[in-house]
């Protein structure tokens, strides 16, 4: 018995995430969707019977609402307790037998497999040298020095695992470089354009990284003094072209 005679709690009780008529359970050690998840679901289009890829699924709030939408659709996450949160929200909504949770990095648990879509809302803040941590916390922010350590292999492989007229959809941080994240895209042979864009709130931990946020800023999208109030967000597209075009 704990002190004073009361046993202990055995339930902390359950944190839910509502969203488009969906309850979302989020796990210990799982991030609550945060202001760019929800932009990023705001410009996803699903089409039913189209097969979709979402790349740290997080609580699994796209996956489930493309499974919702009559997609097929694998998710994956590094963090296991990302997968285990996820695979228990297709359950809670109705949608066990349409999202197949996989864990693994990046494209790994999918080798050979193509999509119509590949979304990702990815950890992207720049991470000064020394700060790098491996805690559920830190893979849910850290994007490597430059913030693209993540992007950039996402970007890398989509043309391996897009069927033609397929699409790569994911959010950017302006800091990050909208001319960079076409370029990148040409490069990988995508047709890049912005589908949504929004002013949010500069994120809390990115004041702790600001010097280091502005050193790798080459579009200069910061002011170069003073504190940001907030950070344009993008949701950008890369489309692969269809066969013969």
């Amino acid at each position: 018995m704990a002190d004073g005679g009361r046993a202990p709690r055995a339930d902390a009780g359950v944190l839910l995430f509502l969203y488009a008529g969906c309850a979302f359970k989020v796990a210990d050690h799982v991030q609550s969707p945060k202001a760019g998840s929800l932009l990023f679901c705001r410009h996803l289009e699903f089409r039913p019977g189209e097969r979709v890829l979402e790349i740290g699924t997080g609580i699994g709030l796209a996956a489930v609402l493309a499974a919702r939408a009559g997609c097929r659709v694998i998710a994956t996450d590094v963090l296991p307790a990302a997968v285990d949160c996820a695979r228990e929200n297709a359950v809670l909504n109705g949608v066990g037998d349409r999202l197949d949770v996989r864990p693994g990095d990046a494209y790994a648990p999918v080798p050979g497999s193509t999509f119509d879509l590949i979304c990702t809302s990815p950890p992207q803040m720049p991470t000064p040298p020394g700060r790098e941590r491996d805690d559920p916390v830190a893979a849910a922010d850290n994007g490597g020095a430059d913030g693209w350590a993540l992007l950039d292999r996402v970007i890398e492989g989509a043309d391996r695992h897009l069927n033609p007229g397929g699409r790569l959809v994911f959010t950017l941080f302006a800091f990050l470089g909208l001319k960079r994240a076409r370029a990148r895209l040409q490069a990988a042979g995508l047709e890049p354009s912005v589908i949504g864009r929004e002013a949010q709130p500069f994120p809390r931990i990115g004041y702790e990284r600001l010097d280091h946020i502005r050193a790798v800023d080459a579009e200069a999208t910061l002011p170069a003094i003073g504190l940001p109030t907030t950070v344009e967000r993008y949701v950008v597209q890369g489309k692969k072209p269809t066969a013969g075009a």
